[in-house]
């Protein structure tokens, strides 16, 4: 059962002048792993910000509550470039509080955009909170 879904779109151009305005944010948002390629490059404003729209969309699909902590939600890249999601912390908290037992990313960029959709499945037990 779906449980919730989350989509966001991030302007690249922006999102990238945030970055260059403000020292730190990178590593506020993002994990270690996640700020490089899988041939140890640094990632790009729009791989970047289509992460950054996956975290937002998270955070929709479990109803947007106030308290997710940025680190707690890693967009992995896995087989063949395929993008999954790894939760802990306050993410997979309330993951569990709704019954989310599995997540589908997808991630695009074009066109000065960059997008996410996020869905969560599982066995719905009801907001709690």
């Amino acid at each position: 059962m779906i449980i919730g879904i989350g989509i966001d779109v991030v302007p690249v151009e922006r999102f990238a002048a945030s970055l260059a305005r403000t020292p730190g944010l990178r590593d506020r948002l993002f994990t270690a792993a996640e700020q490089l390629t899988p041939s140890g490059t640094a990632r790009t404003a729009e791989s970047l910000a289509a992460r950054f729209a996956a975290k937002e969309a998270i955070a929709k699909a479990l109803g947007a509550p106030g308290d997710l902590r940025w680190h707690d939600a890693e967009v992995i890249v896995g087989d063949h470039g395929r993008p999954h999601l790894d939760v802990r912390g306050s993410v997979a908290g309330r993951a569990a509080q709704l019954g989310v037992s599995s997540w589908h990313v997808s991630l695009s960029h074009d066109g000065g955009i960059a997008s996410a959709v996020v869905v969560a499945e599982g066995v719905l037990r009801g907001d709690a909170g």
